[in-house]
């Protein structure tokens, strides 16, 4: 049985392209854990921003705020193409 194990090994990590299959694989790993990040990290930003908005919109609607002053605070540090 160990005779098995260390030909089986020996087969697969002596051959010249285990090293480019793993590094292929690994960048594929990385890529995928950026994408799932990177979207969930949209949808919390979103999220926040729409209920900085309906907070907005209540202290506008009790008189708290003017809807001018809201306004400018809900686009307080967005770009001009996302205004």
């Amino acid at each position: 049985m160990l005779v098995l194990a260390e030909s089986i090994l020996g087969e697969f990590v002596g051959e010249p392209y285990v090293i480019p299959i793993v590094a292929i694989g690994g960048g594929f790993i990385v890529a995928i854990v950026a994408i799932v990040f990177g979207t969930v990290r949209s949808m919390v930003v979103g999220r926040a921003r729409e209920q900085t908005k309906r907070e907005l919109a209540a202290y506008v609607a009790e008189g708290s705020i003017d809807a001018d002053k809201a306004i400018a605070l809900a686009n307080a540090g967005l770009s001009p193409d996302n205004k």
